[in-house]
């Protein structure tokens, strides 16, 4: 590989946009001169944030707003600014836990951001199609077992207790309102009730008497025992190609929050009294 083709697979690379990113808004700030402290007393209502304002109001009404209701919405905006910041200065947003997961969605769509706009290649799009082939199929089913737990479960210990527990699996796990055996579901049906990402996973998943995961749903984590899988004619790519791109863009944002995060992670140190 020549020194410019490896340059161009690093600008394509979701972490180094992710990195460059954090970068430019410190140079951002850096330029302006802008203290980074929100309990400033000067609230700058710019030429940038006005258009915001008002581009956010012509996305809800369907058209621009006049002048007066403008002023109202800057009135409204800085209102709410003043109020931001006094609670930030009071510390409302410390042990808040919907602040804290709203911060924390932040940084996830900050890193899946890109993807959203990504046009995949043809082999790229190909390449994704072939891997996941399988949740494509219209009648496709699975049967299976699964226990469920709040927050990813140590994968051996569990397993260990799984297999130990014999025909009593059922004890492993917390208390949810999931069927623990599903049979003959369509992976449709299984995707509309746990996730699309669970059912992916299902879709990939090796049939037999092994238990596998902890697999990630909407609802927390599953160690799963996919016991039987039928499956029926896949339709061609060119048929179905919105579907699958929107899905891979899913899929790669998804990828890149995990990325972002992982790289985040590293840098802590985690400390659990048990």
């Amino acid at each position: 590989m020549t020194l410019e083709e490896r340059a161009r697979q690093w600008v394509r690379e979701p972490l180094v946009h992710f990195l460059l990113g954090g970068l430019l808004i410190f140079a951002l700030f850096a330029w302006r001169g802008e203290e980074t402290d929100p309990a400033s007393r000067l609230i700058d209502v710019d030429r940038e944030t006005q258009a915001q304002i008002a581009l956010q109001f012509e996305r809800t009404v369907q058209r621009p707003p006049t002048d007066s209701e403008l002023d109202g919405l800057i009135e409204q905006w800085v209102r709410e600014e003043v109020l931001y910041r006094e609670a930030l200065r009071l510390g409302l947003d410390a042990g808040d836990p919907v602040v804290r997961r709203r911060l924390a969605k932040k940084m996830d769509f900050l890193a899946a951001s890109s993807a959203e706009a990504v046009e995949p290649s043809d082999s790229e799009l190909e390449e994704w199609f072939a891997a996941n082939a399988a949740r494509y199929a219209d009648k496709s089913t699975a049967s299976f077992d699964q226990v469920w737990f709040a927050q990813a479960p140590d994968t051996d210990a569990v397993t260990a207790q799984l297999q130990s527990a014999g025909e009593d699996w059922r004890s492993v796990g917390e208390p949810v309102s999931l069927p623990a055996v599903v049979e003959e579901r369509q992976l449709q049906a299984v995707g509309a009730q746990f996730g699309t990402a669970f059912a992916d996973e299902l879709a990939a998943m090796e049939v037999g008497n092994a238990w596998s995961g902890p697999v990630r749903s909407g609802l927390g984590w599953h160690m799963v025992r996919l016991r039987a899988r039928k499956s029926e004619s896949i339709p061609a790519l060119a048929d179905i190609r919105q579907r699958v791109t929107n899905d891979w863009r899913l899929a790669t944002a998804q990828s890149r929050e995990d990325q972002a995060y992982a790289l985040l992670r590293d840098a802590y140190t985690v400390e659990i009294d048990r």
